[in-house]
């Protein structure tokens, strides 16, 4: 493929470095020639590296000198671009100009795949999508040494080469140049021995779909299948995925099913997208079929699925359909082990079921899946704003040999319930419980089991808590210890 014909002549940077006037390492001569059309003034500063202007280009020719051994070769090179010109407030700019003129300071330099990987890297990190075309266009016409014996030409490619524009295409793509990807394609297509990467079609289809233009996206598939590349599982999940954006859930669907007339498998994701969309268009019945038919060709449910599921199902207001379905989940054991039901304990106890609430944490605990402390703190909540206070105690009691922490709020709050209901004991036992935990209690703890204690009758146990505040340092001063210590003796 590196022997192919150019289909228009040659320009007069690209002669070959044979054909060049500089026939020695010579710095001096970085700005004599224009390759690339670059300008041979001072380049804009980069960002990533330093705000400051570059230092004034005969300066360069003298830290080229110092650093540069007289026959340099490509790994030379690239250790001084990575090691001394990447990072250099002054000079990091100029790393495209020293990247040139190497390639034509003589007849016995070539740059490999090294240098041309380091440099898209480069462009691409500060955003100079400019220089990056330019640098593609240079590649192609100046092959990498694998490609050939290292002085002229060979028959093969170099095997990097995918890499490299894919790197470049990513660029363009994500910065919405989708013209100059797409003559990134083209140059990979005349370069690569070969059909091209599949991944390198799916950025374009991607890039197309993301932006909105499905009929785009398509027509790039198309071209795809012209040039007799395979697409692949991605290439059909971005193509369901298009269709789903555009609301067109039967473009979708035959993009599934063609997908297996490929042998190609679904997988994960291509489920997901279909289940979403279905739940986005208020087709619950026809999406949870998905997600069965997904477990009846042995795929396992992810996180994600679940999430899509229960979520969907209780942003619509369905609870008692999500707590069915997933109660059925995990009779059947599908259900991810990190998978947690926040959102269904925090949708019940807005709608105060919270007994099926308690139902679901207490199964999923049982199950050994996981219950996150956001979950049971919800779920405290409820119980206890539902009057609920033993329960709500049993919850918090259960969380905490677990050694999962709540936060101060939530703890407080069922620290007061239980007090206010005479049950100072238990919250106090509750309290270093928590703290054996690794719970850090702060002044209002301790004021709530004081002012507990001191409803109660229990002047021994009051004074504890106050002598630790007294220790843990919540007691500003002696007045507040008194009226404390007062509050215990009066009840």
């Amino acid at each position: 493929m590196a022997a192919k014909k150019l289909s228009r002549p040659l320009p007069k940077w690209a002669k070959s470095p044979s054909s060049s006037r500089f026939k020695s390492h010579n710095p001096n001569t970085i700005f004599d020639h224009n390759l690339l059309g670059l300008e041979p003034s001072i380049p804009d500063p980069l960002p990533t590296v330093s705000l400051s202007p570059p230092a004034p280009r005969h300066l360069l020719a003298k830290f080229l000198q110092s650093h540069l051994p007289p026959s340099f070769t490509a790994a030379d090179l690239l250790q001084f671009l990575r090691r001394r010109l990447r990072h250099h407030p002054s000079f990091a700019p100029y790393d495209l100009h020293v990247f040139l003129w190497a390639a034509s300071s003589s007849d016995t330099f070539r740059h490999d795949h090294s240098t041309y990987e380091h440099m898209v890297r480069s462009l691409t990190a500060s955003f100079r999508l400019d220089s990056l075309r330019l640098l593609l266009q240079f590649l192609l016409l100046h092959p990498c040494s694998c490609s050939g014996d290292g002085t002229s030409a060979g028959i093969f490619s170099c095997p990097r080469l995918p890499q490299i524009y894919r790197t470049a295409m990513s660029a363009f793509a994500g910065a919405g140049r989708l013209d100059a990807a797409a003559d990134a394609l083209a140059d990979a297509r005349r370069s690569i021995d070969g059909r091209p990467d599949p991944a390198l079609y799916n950025l374009l289809i991607h890039a197309h779909s993301r932006s909105g233009d499905h009929q785009r996206a398509v027509e790039w598939y198309e071209i795809m299948l012209k040039d007799r590349v395979k697409p692949d599982s991605h290439t059909f999940n971005i193509l369901i995925n298009s269709a789903c954006r555009n609301s067109e859930l039967m473009s979708a669907a035959d993009w599934f099913r063609k997908m297996k007339t490929k042998n190609l498998e679904p997988n994960v994701v291509s489920f997901n997208t279909l289940i979403r969309q279905f739940f986005r268009e208020k087709r619950f019945k026809e999406g949870i079929g998905i997600a069965h038919e997904m477990l009846d060709l042995g795929f396992r449910l992810s996180i994600a699925t679940c999430e899509i599921l229960v979520h969907g199902l209780c942003r619509e207001g369905r609870t008692e359909e999500a707590v069915k379905l997933l109660t059925d989940l995990m009779a059947k054991g599908v259900v991810p082990d990190d998978f947690d039901c926040f959102m269904l304990v925090e949708k019940l106890c807005q709608e105060e079921k919270v007994e099926t609430a308690m139902e679901m944490v207490e199964l999923f605990m049982k199950k050994g899946k996981t219950v996150g402390v956001v979950t049971c703190t919800t779920l405290i909540e409820g119980l206890r704003k539902s009057g609920k206070l033993e329960e709500s105690y049993g919850v918090m009691k259960l969380t905490l040999e677990k050694g999962m922490l709540p936060d101060r709020i939530t703890f407080n709050c069922l620290m007061e319930d239980l007090c206010g209901f005479g049950r100072a004991i238990d919250a106090n036992e509750l309290r270093v419980l928590a703290m054996k935990k690794g719970f850090d209690p702060d002044g209002v703890t301790f004021s709530i089991l004081a002012r507990g204690f001191a409803r109660e009758g229990r002047k021994r146990e009051g004074e504890r808590v106050v002598d630790e505040m007294l220790d843990a340092g919540f007691i500003a001063n002696i007045a507040t210890y008194n009226r404390l210590m007062k509050e215990l003796q009066t009840g």
